[in-house]
């Protein structure tokens, strides 16, 4: 099993940064301040999914990152999918892309070709998500067997729903903004509380796909936020919703879940 290598180190209004390394997959781990300077003890742990063509340091994620920490007290990672960020493009990364823009140009739908890539994107990142967690959780402040959430939209999505039915130390997950073809199955394997959000004028991601994909998920709790808008104007708020969600099923640091 590989363990995590930090790379590099910065500190402002009470969050520490650290980029790290885990096999050849970096990322980020932001974590609280303790008043001495130091990091403080053992928190829950929140897996931040990145969207599409974006990275682990998109500035939605800094965002969302920051505010789960400053918030809860919570520690947060994420990491660079297969092909995004630092990673290399494979040959077959390079041929969906292209289809993509191709289809972009010409006006065409773009939802067969990225869930038929961000499903073999996934297949890819959910082993690499799990052994990013193993080695996390040997960390002192983190270990073993604490609460852990994913918070992920879009692609991050269509990456942590399978991730989710596969890993049983997620125990709360935040979704949303994407197709339901390929997660269904996925989906019914989900009994953890879920918040999905939904974009009620979606130009790309027809509401039925969107309802379809929420109505999939086994969990006895998970509330839908359906929001006015486009693909691309999720509100702000969002971000403070799913806080506020975390802290209710993971428990803010140094305390139990409610």
């Amino acid at each position: 099993m590989h363990s995590v290598r930090f790379t590099a180190e910065t500190s402002s209004d009470g969050v520490v940064e650290r980029d790290f390394t885990v096999g050849e997959v970096p990322g980020v781990l932001w974590s609280p301040v303790s008043g001495s300077g130091s990091v403080s003890g053992r928190a829950p742990l929140v897996l931040l999914g990145h969207g599409g063509g974006q990275d682990k340091r998109a500035p939605g994620m800094v965002g969302r990152a920051r505010r789960l920490v400053t918030g809860c007290g919570f520690t947060v990672a994420a990491v660079d999918a297969p092909g995004h960020g630092g990673r290399p493009r494979t040959a077959a990364d390079e041929r969906q892309i292209a289809a993509l823009r191709q289809a972009m140009a010409a006006g065409e739908p773009v939802g067969p070709i990225v869930v038929r890539y961000n499903a073999e994107l996934a297949e890819r990142a959910v082993p690499e998500w799990r052994a990013t967690l193993d080695a996390l959780q040997e960390l002192p402040e983190i270990g073993a067997g604490g609460p852990v959430g994913y918070f992920g939209l879009t692609m991050g999505t269509a990456i942590g729903v399978p991730l989710t039915a596969a890993d049983p130390r997620i125990t709360a997950a935040v979704f949303g903004v994407f197709w339901h073809d390929s997660l269904t199955e996925a989906a019914r394997q989900i009994t953890v509380p879920v918040e999905f959000a939904l974009q009620w004028d979606d130009e790309h991601i027809p509401r039925e796909s969107g309802l379809a994909l929420f109505d999939a998920f086994a969990s006895k709790e998970k509330t839908l936020h359906a929001n006015a808008g486009t693909h691309m104007a999720l509100p702000r708020f969002e971000a403070d919703s799913a806080v506020r969600f975390f802290a209710r099923h993971l428990g803010r640091a140094g305390t139990s879940p409610a």
